[in-house]
């Protein structure tokens, strides 16, 4: 290998480019959604304009507990590293990106669904807590949480794809198990609404929390546990769910 040496200083930049990009997308996030109720669906919005607000959403809520792992990835780069950790982060959000497809018509039926009663609006979420519960219990979570907690596994992976497409598919294989590990986690946010930036930011946290604590496992059990309650519990306080049930909870 060779180039210029790797340092700390060099590998920092990357990832803070990541969490400067992550801010960023808060700020428009809150700048332009705050403040507005929590609602169910798609928030009166076509495919095009879900798919824009729903990348910057990932962005704002992903990107910080990728930060380290993009450090590690630009300790195997050695020449035009921010040209190659841009593409890097591009194909990661381009995986979420694509995520949003299945996301938007998720929405639209848990919005329907949640106009047709009370009951069925209570129904879908405890629906939506149980089913992130149990996948937080599982072992397939485990597996895809132990591959974000520990990338040295995935560094050599990456180490081996030839060619100028390397950092293209490191990207999009990374941001295919961070969607494997956390997608449970971003059906929940439809249970609190639509750009409910609380909701939002407590999603956020558990996301970080699970894959750079030292005990982010635990956590991950524990916000599972939580979530098989709040199954139950979202049948005696429907306010629970507000974007299914129409609690109303303010988005900020």
């Amino acid at each position: 290998m060779t180039g210029r040496p790797v340092t700390v200083r060099s590998t920092a930049g990357p990832a803070g480019l990541l969490l400067v990009a992550a801010a960023a997308a808060w700020i428009w996030v809150v700048t332009h959604w705050g403040g507005m109720q929590a609602m169910p669906g798609t928030m009166g919005v076509g495919l095009p304009a879900f798919l824009a607000v729903w990348t910057l959403m990932m962005a704002a809520m992903m990107l910080p507990a990728t930060a380290p792992v993009a450090a590690l990835y630009a300790r195997t780069i050695t020449v035009h590293r921010a040209a190659r950790m841009v593409v890097f982060t591009i194909a990661y959000l381009l995986v979420w990106a694509a995520a949003g497809i299945p996301a938007y018509w998720l929405a639209t039926g848990l919005g329907r669904a949640a106009g047709l009663s009370a009951l069925a609006g209570t129904a879908v979420a405890a629906a939506v807590f149980a089913v992130n519960g149990v996948f937080q219990l599982t072992p397939l979570k485990d597996r895809c949480l132990a591959k974000c907690r520990s990338p040295i596994g995935l560094m050599l992976r990456y180490a081996s794809y030839p060619g100028p497409s390397r950092d293209l598919r490191a990207g999009a294989h990374h941001g295919a198990f961070c969607l494997s590990c956390c997608w449970s986690l971003m059906v929940v946010l439809a249970a609190f609404g639509a750009m409910n930036l609380w909701a939002m930011a407590v999603v956020a946290a558990v996301i970080t929390t699970e894959k750079l604590a030292p005990g982010g496992r635990l956590v991950a059990r524990a916000v599972g546990i939580a979530s098989i309650a709040l199954a139950a519990a979202v049948f005696w306080v429907p306010a629970l769910a507000p974007g299914l049930t129409g609690g109303g909870m303010a988005g900020a």
